[in-house]
């Protein structure tokens, strides 16, 4: 059987030094298979078992385009293609990943997970021009900002020069568009350069409806299962074993190749598998071998719709050994308490005792009845780190999946702008800002698309506006296809020339020099961390504590000033690290003075409406 070696690709072309190439292609039903390569004639493919084909390939050389001849009747790109030049119906081009591999920085060791600070950014509406070479000119900003980590978006081809990158068809090669693989690995490496860590979004669920050939070469998906997408990817059925072996390299590529740090898993509750070994565990235990083999902090982060925590416990403790999971849950509890928003899934949420539970088990329904989906829902979280957990107060999901794309910007006050960034960032979990989010971009972020079928825009169009049909009165859902929709979309960059987003800007640069700055602020054991209703359930205690010292944020979820006092502030100094309506960050108050003072017990802190403080006690010997 064909094995997965974390020492090098063995799908598609490779070469091994000077005139030397091969090919091998999984296509277990094909009766003949050609390589048809542009100005240099056909190489045939010899059949090998369990449904690979393998070539030789003198004379080859990076560079070369070529399609596949399946049965001498259909010509196609090859499913393991490392670069589509010319768009996702044509030909294929040849990449030497020896190259590739030596585009990094050998000094880099990479960030313990929970050190991670992330920013989620789509390529191209990052930049005006929309390329990795443009976003490594912002790399110092980034920096600037305290970031240590950028999640990018799927970056493998997909049809036309705009789309999220969920639409992707061959998940080995980079979106030329934004500038190819070459231009990746660079990006990777300027990254890296800066202290910056690389999570690449993935997609082993489903693939995009356009320059989708893998159904041409073999069993690639199967009808046991339905996804959101239609047929789900064949990781159980007959033949799987080549499907599992095809997206176990393509993660493995990302990271031992292009130096990528970890991956974002997107959707893992759609990978239909009931095998014995789940490809998450399989994926978790080859990752765990590189590591060891490369002595490196490669890692994987699941989207997982499930709240179950069997997708993060080890792999010792017969868990899938994924590394960190998005906490959905915690965006929903603060969007709906900020918001008042009850429709779709935020039915289940929107009281402060929901956003305390959140705090304290990062999980809202964990074992308990959820009206939403009428039924008793997750897992307890219990002794399961902070560093497990990666939160939002936004994201491309959250943000684009509204009818307008409206942010967070658009939906609350400035000051509860505010408060959003300091529950986020003084949480014990991983914070991840979404771009533009750290100067109140008012930018929406849409849902587009730049498929070559007509049929299939169209498709697309009408599926939006059927999707958002309880909410259209007087206003259409933006065209996903159109260039305008993809234009609206992208950042705008003017936060220094608006006095209010500069403000919002230092302020998120305050709080994120605050949690690294603060040992107690990191993501880590959840043990010595306590949040707290006060003040009639409209503001929040959450506590860090030591022996010496209990770091205190303070927020007041409600429209009303709440006087309270701060708990365990018994014999202790008190200083104030971050006040949000402070006249630095946008609000109307000069003195801080006036925000905390000594009272019999303790202290007590005076809260405006939306306000979020960070208050550090230490005892007194």
């Amino acid at each position: 059987m064909n094995t997965v070696l974390t020492g090098k690709r063995n799908l598609g072309v490779n070469f091994h030094g000077e005139n030397a190439a091969t090919i091998q292609v999984w296509a277990p039903h094909a009766r003949r298979l050609t390589m048809e390569v542009e100005g240099k004639g056909s190489i045939p493919l010899t059949k090998m078992q369990y449904g690979y084909w393998q070539a030789s390939c003198p004379g080859l050389q990076p560079g070369d385009r070529y399609l596949l001849n399946i049965n001498n009747k259909n010509l196609f790109p090859d499913p393991a293609s490392l670069a589509q030049p010319l768009g996702v119906h044509n030909h294929s081009e040849c990449v030497d990943l020896n190259e590739i591999r030596k585009i990094h920085n050998p000094d880099w060791k990479g960030i313990p997970l929970n050190e991670l600070i992330i920013y989620e950014l789509h390529v191209g509406t990052f930049t005006p021009e929309g390329t990795f070479t443009a976003m490594a000119q912002k790399l110092d900003y980034l920096k600037d900002l305290g970031i240590n980590a950028v999640k990018i978006m799927p970056v493998a081809s997909f049809p036309g020069s705009r789309n999220w990158g969920y639409d992707g068809v061959f998940p080995f090669a980079v979106q030329q568009s934004y500038g190819g693989p070459q231009e990746f690995a660079k990006l990777v490496k300027a990254c890296h350069d800066k202290g910056i860590a690389v999570i690449l979004d993935v997609v082993y669920n489903h693939l995009g409806p356009e320059g989708n050939y893998l159904g041409s070469y073999g069993p690639y998906f199967t009808g046991k299962y339905t996804t959101p997408w239609g047929k789900a990817i064949n990781f159980d059925d007959a033949w799987c074993d080549g499907v599992r072996h095809y997206f176990l390299e393509n993660a493995l590529m990302w990271m031992r190749d292009f130096h990528v740090d970890g991956l974002r898993l997107d959707a893992v509750h759609a990978i239909k598998d009931f095998s014995p070994r789940h490809f998450l565990r399989e994926l978790s235990e080859h990752v765990e071998k590189l590591n060891n083999q490369k002595d490196a902090r490669h890692f994987l982060i699941a989207e997982c719709d499930l709240n179950d925590t069997r997708y993060i416990n080890p792999l010792q403790k017969d868990g899938y050994g994924l590394d960190a999971q998005w906490c959905d849950e915690w965006h929903h509890a603060l969007h709906a308490l900020l918001t008042g928003e009850k429709k779709g899934y935020y039915a289940d949420f929107g009281s402060l005792q929901q956003m305390v539970k959140s705090f304290n088990h990062a999980y809202v329904y964990d074992g308990n009845y959820s009206p939403h989906r009428k039924k008793i829902f997750g897992t307890p979280t219990a002794n399961q780190p902070g560093e497990k957990f990666v939160i939002f107060t936004q994201n491309h999901d959250q943000t684009g999946n509204r009818m307008l794309g409206d942010r967070l910007s658009k939906l609350v006050s400035f000051p509860a702008l505010k408060l959003a960034a300091g529950a986020m960032l003084a949480s014990p979990f991983v914070p991840m800002l979404f771009m533009g989010e750290e100067y109140a971009e008012d930018s929406p972020f849409l849902y587009f698309v730049s498929h070559g079928d007509k049929h299939l825009l169209e498709q697309v169009r009408k599926g939006r506006k059927r999707e958002f049909r309880d909410f259209i009165k007087d206003v259409e859902p933006p065209n996903p296809g159109t260039e305008k929709t993809f234009l609206q979309s992208k950042l705008k960059w003017d936060f220094e020339d608006i006095s209010q987003k500069a403000r919002m800007h230092s302020f998120y640069s305050r709080l994120i020099a605050l949690r690294k700055q603060e040992p107690l602020i990191h993501a880590r054991n959840r043990e010595n961390i306590f949040a707290q209703a006060a003040c009639k359930e409209q503001v929040i205690f959450l506590s860090r504590k030591t022996e010496t010292e209990n770091l205190v944020a303070c927020m007041n979820f409600s429209d009303k000033d709440c006087p309270v006092k701060i708990p365990d502030a018994m014999n202790t100094t008190a200083e104030l690290l971050i006040y949000s309506g402070h006249e630095q960050w946008g609000g109307d108050v000069h003195d801080e003075s006036a925000i905390i003072e000594n009272v019999a017990g303790g202290y007590q802190i005076l809260l405006k409406p939306w306000d979020f403080a960070l208050v550090k006690l230490r005892k007194i010997r």
